[in-house]
């Protein structure tokens, strides 16, 4: 447990993020192994991503940004670096394997042990010989209600890593399905429910399965929001209003996901800034003050990397209104 977040322009002290992050982004990556000819961010398309994380920087204090592009996706740490040096907002890289789809040869005859020995390495060294080194473990992927077996490997390479180097680990559950598959394995592996954060839950109808995961612990991700072709923020809201009436406000992340180019604001889409500019305008009016604001966006990533959970904040006490959670 690290109070200092390993960012791709080196070690940044948790308490200098004083703005929102976001908690699940990419801003560079190649997809196109999946035959998605447009699930790209290339060079070319750094500057107008420099742009819109300048302007959230200035706009809405934009802290941190999580990047959960991994081996496998197109990682390309050095552009991580060129925009987080020309956006002024610090950037966290990451490692791992994302879903099997998108697995290059090492899972297929590899020991989860062996694995994560890679991806220690990377920790440890940096990304490739860049000496860029990730500071989160990310997005390990499953695509269905129980890992593959590939998966079941690098979903266990992830936890053997993260709990030898005091990294956390952000999944990929596809569609929002097999979360507690992926809980299970990964602390059976042995890393605490805390220092895992599972993705996409915000396209998981299912506020029973979302109690679950945070009552034992685990961070939820929500973090599709302006996907509307997944499903419309107004559902995104109902499930998170959901789920902060339990009493869960502190296992919440919030991010966007611009996972294409044609999510860009440049060429038409809802950007990186949609959270700020519409998703957390109706939270508020659905209740929510700034005290919650500030915790969904900045404390609750910040102790999701760092693994300080909180004596003081309990994961669930009773349930309540949105308002002061």
């Amino acid at each position: 447990m690290s109070d200092l977040l390993q960012t791709v322009s080196g070690p940044l002290p948790a308490s200098a993020v004083r703005g929102p992050v976001l908690a699940h982004e990419h801003l560079a990556l190649d997809l196109t192994r999946g035959a998605d000819s447009a699930a790209t961010l290339t060079p070319g398309h750094r500057a107008a991503i420099t742009e819109e994380l300048a302007s959230l920087r200035t706009e809405f204090g934009l802290g941190l940004l999580v990047e959960l592009t991994c081996r496998g996706m197109g990682r390309d740490v050095a552009s991580m670096a060129r925009i987080a040096a020309d956006s002024g907002v610090a950037v966290i890289a990451a490692t791992g394997w994302y879903y099997e789809p998108f697995h290059p040869a090492e899972p297929i005859r590899t020991s989860a042990e062996r694995l994560a020995g890679t991806l220690v390495g990377e920790i440890e060294r940096g990304c490739g010989g860049s000496g860029i080194r990730p500071g989160v473990i990310g997005e390990v992927g499953s695509h269905g209600e129980v890992p593959s077996e590939p998966e079941a490997r690098t979903l266990t390479a992830a936890a053997l890593a993260a709990a030898a180097t005091g990294l956390s680990v952000a999944t990929h559950a596809r569609f929002g399905r097999g979360g507690l598959a992926q809980l299970e394995l990964l602390t059976a592996a042995g890393l605490p429910p805390h220092r895992v954060s599972i993705g996409h839950q915000d396209l998981l109808d299912d506020p029973v399965v979302h109690r679950e995961l945070a009552a034992a612990g685990a961070y939820l991700a929500f973090d599709t929001v302006g996907k509307e072709s997944y499903r419309s923020d107004r559902g995104r809201l109902r499930l998170l209003l959901a789920l902060l009436e339990s009493g869960y406000a502190d296992r919440v992340l919030l991010s966007c996901d611009v996972s294409r180019h044609g999510y860009l604001l440049s060429e038409g889409g809802t950007g990186y800034g949609h959270l700020f500019r519409s998703f957390l305008p109706r939270l508020r009016a659905a209740g929510a003050d700034e005290e919650l604001i500030d915790r969904l966006t900045r404390r609750n990533p910040l102790r999701f990397l760092t693994g300080r959970d909180g004596a003081d904040e309990s994961p669930a006490d009773g349930g309540g209104p949105v308002r002061g959670r």
